[in-house]
Formats: structure tokens, C-alpha cells, sequence
């Protein structure tokens, strides 16, 4: 996993609260990293479905239980 400071972190609650689909614009964030940074997702429920996915496009993960019951996962792309 990169350093921390190579992370930006990307707080989705908010859209989520309105009903708008954060996928495209976590998308448009990780297809633009370069190995050995990452993305930080904060999430108010696990997000199985978008860990598999990144999965399946190369990034690795990390998940951690945030504060007030929220996720953090962490994705990167492997340094090569």
C-alpha cells in the first residue's frame, strides 16, 4: 500500500444521502491514478460491489471501519 500522503480521500455519504450514484465519479478519480497512489473511499455502508469491481481493474484494496459506523476502503494500484 502507498504512503498515506499519496491518497486523496473522496467522502461519498453526501451524494449518496441525495440519491445521486457516486460510481461515475469514483470511476473518473482511480482511472486517473498512477502507480503508488490511491483513493480513499468514505462510504456509509460497506461497498462490496465496488471493491469486487475495482478488483477485477487492477486496484488493490484495504477496508476499515470508520467512525460513526462508516467505511473507509482504501484503493491503489500496485507500484510495478
Amino acid at each position: 500500500m502507498p504512503p498515506l500522503n499519496k491518497f486523496k480521500r473522496f467522502d461519498v455519504r453526501d451524494l449518496i444521502r441525495r440519491g445521486t450514484e457516486p460510481f461515475p465519479e469514483i470511476w473518473k478519480r482511480v482511472s486517473g491514478l498512477n502507480a503508488g497512489e490511491g483513493l480513499i473511499v468514505v462510504a456509509p455502508f460497506l461497498p462490496s460491489p465496488l471493491i469486487e469491481k475495482l478488483s477485477s481493474e487492477g486496484f488493490a484494496s484495504k477496508v476499515e471501519r470508520g467512525q460513526s459506523s462508516d467505511w473507509v476502503v482504501y484503493f491503489w494500484r500496485e507500484a510495478v
